[in-house]
């Protein structure tokens, strides 16, 4: 269930890959990760905008109004299969395909800086977890971002990890172990 990190060839940026498959319909899943009620359970900010190609969005972090909203946009939208955004410079791509009576899920996230590629990796997994529950009408998942760190980085490299949590994260505030 880890992520998957590959670097794009020929060029300066990596992405992070996941799928999960999800014993419900692909109608339920896309509310999940459309619906701004929804998102709230598991994705790391809100999503303000039109739902449509080449909408302005902005997002904000609801757990830290001290930081600054993240502008991007809605670079595809096609209704039950593909949502992907402009996330502050990082391209997240979420696909929906049917599997069997359920939903695969792959998410991907393409970005610049290698550094942070344990980083987000972890946070990824955390988001993918609490969207799991969420799914499944239970609790947000307990998994502690720190140890995901550090198993990335034994994943990926040191390299990978070189670039820690994100201002008002938890662990950038020492609140969390």
């Amino acid at each position: 269930m880890y992520g998957e990190l590959e670097q794009l060839e020929g060029q300066q940026r990596w992405r992070l890959r996941y799928t999960r498959v999800f014993p419900h319909p692909l109608e339920k899943v896309w509310r999940a990760i459309t619906e701004p009620a929804h998102l709230a359970a598991w994705f790391p900010t809100t999503i303000d905008g039109e739902r449509k190609a080449g909408a302005k969005l902005t997002y904000a972090h609801p757990g830290n109004v001290s930081l600054p909203p993240i502008v991007g946009s809605m670079r595809s939208y096609e209704p039950q299969r593909l949502i992907e955004i402009d996330w502050g410079g990082d391209v997240i791509r979420i696909e929906l395909e049917p599997a069997g009576e359920g939903t695969r899920l792959t998410l991907s996230d393409t970005f610049g800086e290698y550094g942070k590629s344990a980083r987000d990796a972890a946070g990824w997994h955390v988001c993918l977890a609490n969207l799991e529950a969420h799914l499944g009408d239970r609790q947000m998942v307990a998994l502690q971002w720190k140890p995901l760190f550090a198993e990335y980085g034994r994943r990926f490299g040191p390299e990978a990890a070189a670039i820690g949590p994100p201002p008002g994260h938890p662990e950038a505030e020492g609140k969390a172990d």
